[in-house]
């Protein structure tokens, strides 16, 4: 297993470029007049954000392991006689059945996927879905650092507006540097003679934050990138991202999969999804 490891704009790799007008998405902008002084405000601070910030990068494919993983949760033990016999004989046959469904698949409780040579299980009936038929994984992360922490703090006690402004442009940056990162796993799987699917972040659908840690070690991010997880299981710096994407066999793969709303609780309620847009950069 190699981790790929780079910084964008250096050592050859493309630069990151934010997207303005997502950024004005995240700053609640649908269209309505904006005063000329305030944009030139935030473009200033839009060019300072791709100009100080040059976010990094780490990608590493994965094959499944099987003996591991778990695509369907197993279905509880029900006991179908009233002879108090064959009550008692189902319920042995419910727990070693439990059992050796918990032996085999971890807890037993929901659908995981494991992968070879590390620690990380990938829990859940939503990255089950996700990644059912694939034949290999692939995880990445990306970061602004902690540049990125500095200088929102330093905008923040300028202008709260300026705070605000900057912290929605490094949230485009981040989104841009995790695009480039899932186009690079893209482009290594289509070499393979595979496709993809789109990222799936800890934290979408059932896949638990409590993945991060494990995900962090996996790729060495936190000593190469700079990647902390808090007690609550949320990135350091802010603005990172942790993702897995499935690499198929199948050329087509990925069409109804590629909805990443399908899996979002917010869903119903999304003021973006209102607007025919969506938060994850696709």
């Amino acid at each position: 297993m190699m981790v790929r490891y780079g910084r964008l704009g250096a050592g050859g790799a493309p630069d990151a470029r934010l997207d303005r007008t997502e950024a004005l998405r995240y700053l609640g902008y649908t269209g309505q007049q904006v005063d000329e002084a305030l944009l030139t405000r935030f473009n200033r601070l839009a060019d300072e954000c791709e100009r100080v910030i040059k976010p990094s990068f780490a990608w590493s494919v994965f094959d499944i392991d099987e003996k591991r993983t778990c695509w369907e949760a197993p279905e509880p033990a029900t006991t179908g006689s009233l002879d108090a016999l064959d009550v008692a004989t189902d319920a042995v046959e419910s727990c070693n059945a439990v059992s050796s469904a918990e032996a085999e698949c971890g807890k037993g409780l929901v659908p995981q996927v494991a992968l070879e040579g590390c620690d990380l299980v990938l829990e859940g009936n939503s990255i089950a879905e996700h990644l059912r038929g694939a034949c290999k994984v692939a995880l990445m992360a990306c970061t602004l650092g902690a540049v990125s922490e500095r200088e929102m703090r330093k905008h923040e006690a300028i202008s709260v507006a300026d705070g605000v402004m900057f912290g929605a442009c490094c949230s485009a940056l981040v989104e841009a540097a995790a695009n480039i990162t899932e186009d690079v796993i893209v482009r290594f799987a289509h070499d393979m003679g595979l496709s993809t699917n789109w990222r799936f972040s800890p934290g979408y659908g059932d896949l638990p934050l409590n993945a991060q840690p494990a995900f962090l070690r996996t790729l060495d991010a936190s000593r190469r990138l700079g990647i902390s997880v808090t007690s609550t299981n949320m990135l350091v710096p802010v603005k990172s991202v942790t993702a897995v994407l499935g690499l198929f066999d199948e050329p087509d793969n990925g069409g109804e999969a590629r909805d990443a709303c399908a899996v979002c609780r917010l869903r119903d309620g999304c003021e973006l999804r209102k607007r025919g847009i969506t938060c994850h950069g696709r």
